[in-house]
């Protein structure tokens, strides 16, 4: 009777470890978007991206401006036996001028246009980076929610294993169980320890990544995840990818690089016409015999002449493969954010739709099959192997719901590094388009004033 007792005792103590036991958390609960302004603050890749687009926008105003202006000092018509006398003959002077080179009307502007979209290019670069830090910092933000979900229920586990090993051996004390139970017992919750070594190391690894992406000291600790609920997202395949055309980063670098080969098809043309040099000289003469040293002066303009045009050909030749390059790679791009946004959407809501499965349906049917098992063994109905097959069961089904919980996470967080924007904040559907497209380049190109059309040779 008393062994019956123990029994029943220790069968209540496995049923009531079932139910969920919170383990209170010694680090304070993480905030993702707290994170992720650290790592947009902190990470030395994205200061040097930053850094390059500073870079070339310095160039933008290079590119604009002209050449310095050339001084000129020199003694003409001097006498070569007498050469420091001035006043032997007059015409020798003593001469200053100045000259400026000058581009042909329009190439100084198209210069500035075609620096300035290419500083463009790389703006979108850094946000396009910005982008791929975001994701990759949430990304390791579930992976850390779901080691630390596996590690409870692989506490759970263990708790409830060394119940089934008192079980067992009380059965066996009281000569109503095998001595082999015990050991199956023992073995599986040796497993389970090793498992439990294994996850400890990845969810230290994760810590080590995540605190890189933030760029502080990889020992510093990160708390727990707090749990989350799945939403169904209300944006559609067409909604999602005029959100890409509109806001991703990477489709704007291409345009901006299409403008950039556009205005540089521009000047190509505008180096058939000819550059200019104006140079302006004063001469000072002293009196001599027959002269009254009059001072003179010298102004003329000279130019080059644009006749051997294989380099200007080729020069246009470059800028329309430039275009045709950069708008096939805008083809191409727009062709994997469609197919991406497609799949990924299929991928979230197979995961979501598990997760509502496993919360709602198989969890508790799991739960149930076990406290039957552990009721039927506890009366010689149920085998020891097959208490543990329905515990090993339940353990995994809880894993899968918080790898699809995790998951459906990663892949939103996928989806929005695709779309080029945070999904929660957009509405499902647009109130009006407006006028300009979103998120134009800042520095628009503008048309080069009209002078003719290149020479035709």
């Amino acid at each position: 009777m008393k062994s019956r007792l123990s029994l029943v005792c220790l069968s209540i103590i496995v049923l009531c470890s079932l139910a969920p036991a919170w383990a209170e958390d010694a680090l304070p609960s993480e905030n993702l978007p707290a994170l992720v302004d650290a790592a947009l603050a902190n990470n030395p890749e994205l200061k040097s991206s930053a850094a390059r687009w500073e870079m070339f926008r310095s160039r933008v105003k290079q590119a604009g401006s002209l050449d310095d202006p050339m001084l000129m000092l020199k003694i003409q018509n001097g006498i070569v036996t007498d050469p420091l006398n001035f006043t032997r003959d007059s015409m020798t002077q003593k001469v200053i001028g100045i000259s400026q080179q000058l581009p042909f009307y329009g190439k100084r502007e198209l210069r500035k246009e075609v620096a300035a979209q290419e500083a463009e290019s790389y703006r979108w670069s850094l946000a396009e980076r910005k982008l791929e830090l975001t994701r990759m910092v949430k990304e390791a933000y579930y992976q850390i929610f779901l080691a630390d979900k596996s590690l409870e229920i692989l506490g759970r586990n263990i708790k409830i294993l060394d119940d089934f090993v008192v079980i067992a051996q009380t059965k066996y004390s009281v000569g109503q169980g095998a001595q082999q139970d015990i050991f199956k017992a023992q073995l599986e919750r040796s497993r389970m320890l090793d498992m439990r070594i294994t996850l400890e190391q990845q969810r230290r690894s994760l810590e080590v990544n995540l605190n890189s992406l933030l760029y502080r000291p990889t020992s510093t600790r990160i708390g727990a995840i707090a749990d989350f609920a799945l939403s169904p997202l209300s944006l559609g395949f067409d909604r999602l990818r005029d959100l890409a055309e509109d806001n991703r980063p990477l489709l704007k670098g291409l345009r901006a690089q299409i403008e950039k080969g556009k205005i540089g098809h521009r000047l190509a043309q505008k180096e058939f016409y000819p550059d200019f040099n104006v140079a302006f000289e004063y001469m000072q003469r002293q009196p001599a015999m027959g002269s009254d040293g009059s001072d003179m002066y010298s102004l003329g303009v000279t130019f080059n002449l644009p006749v051997h045009n294989v380099r200007r050909h080729a020069m246009l030749a470059e800028s329309s493969s430039e275009v045709t390059m950069s708008g096939e790679e805008l083809n191409a791009a727009r062709n994997t954010i469609a197919s991406g946004i497609a799949d990924l959407l299929a991928q979230m809501e197979r995961r979501r739709k598990l997760a509502e499965l496993y919360k709602s349906g198989i969890i508790p049917q799991a739960e149930q099959s076990l406290e039957s098992a552990v009721i039927g063994y506890r009366v010689n109905k149920v085998d020891f192997l097959n208490l543990l097959d329905s515990r090993v069961v339940l353990f995994n089904y809880e894993r899968e719901y918080y790898d699809s919980m995790a998951d459906y996470q990663m892949k939103l967080a996928q989806l929005e590094a695709m779309v080029g924007t945070d999904l929660a904040s957009t509405p499902p559907v647009e109130a009006s388009k407006p006028p300009a497209k979103a998120g134009a380049p800042e520095v628009p190109a503008k048309e080069a004033p009209a002078s003719g059309h290149p020479h035709q040779h």
